[in-house]
């Protein structure tokens, strides 16, 4: 069974030229031809294709593809192998770019124009977006969200650092606390469910305390939210939900 140029070309998703210049060069040469001259591909020309065109998309120049396919020690378990490693630092370059446009746009959205070097310093290892997307699909079109972005849009880098230093603060008072067996219903730890809530209301938007309570169940509820609080110290996120709750009761009952 062989193929023309058309054929073959319209199967790999090459030029009619591509392949000609692949035959002019040595890189592929057809094994057949018919009597009018006319190149004739086999099921052995393919798989060379095959192998040229893997390595062209990585990148490799044409003598180099030429070198490692004519390669008398390299068999095709080699060349399988080769590619294989190829392929996953491949991925692994192109899956680490995503990583980084994905989190520049989501800065973008959330309104954080910081540069990399800029959040690191800020942040840490703690990704200040990695809500963005939930936030924006959760509360998109709510004039809390278009607020929090035009307040966030407007902080420099100093600003976020006075706020991480906040949210910092806070967070190692409020360990203190579950670790000295505060009660979520105790004045300290309802003072600082106050405080979290004023914090999202000075820095992001307005946080009544119905909104309040819903994030207290949302802070348990999703994991990644527990995740963040109990990574403070362990049980924060539940103590946090009981303590946000009792002091929503306590402003809010007649």
């Amino acid at each position: 069974m062989s193929y023309s140029v058309g054929q073959v070309a319209g199967f790999a998703g090459v030029t009619v030229r591509t392949l000609h210049h692949y035959d002019e060069i040595g890189l592929l040469v057809p094994s057949e031809r018919t009597y009018a001259g006319h190149r004739r591909y086999g099921d052995t020309d393919l798989d060379r294709l095959q192998q040229i065109l893997f390595y062209r998309e990585l990148g490799f120049p044409l003598d180099e593809v030429a070198a490692l396919l004519d390669d008398p020690d390299a068999d095709p378990r080699t060349h399988l192998r080769r590619q294989y490693d190829l392929l996953t630092a491949r991925i692994e370059k192109l899956q680490k770019m995503a990583a980084a446009v994905e989190h520049a746009l989501e800065a973008r959205t959330m309104g954080i124009d910081l540069t990399p070097q800029e959040r690191f310093e800020v942040f840490g290892d703690k990704d200040p977006e990695q809500y963005a997307e939930e936030a924006e699909r959760r509360w998109g079109g709510t004039e809390a969200y278009a607020e929090s972005r035009r307040r966030a849009a407007a902080y420099t880098k100093e600003d976020w650092k006075r706020i991480q230093a906040e949210v910092d603060d806070w967070g190692e008072r409020y360990a203190a606390l579950v670790a000295d067996g505060e009660r979520p219903a105790g004045e300290a730890a309802m003072d600082l469910a106050e405080e979290h809530r004023r914090h999202i209301s000075r820095y992001y938007f307005e946080v009544p305390y119905e909104m309040h309570r819903c994030f207290a169940e949302m802070y348990v509820s999703d994991e990644r939210f527990k995740a963040f609080y109990d990574a403070m110290r362990p049980g924060l996120a539940e103590h946090l939900r009981e303590a946000i709750l009792a002091n929503a009761d306590r402003h809010t009952s007649s």
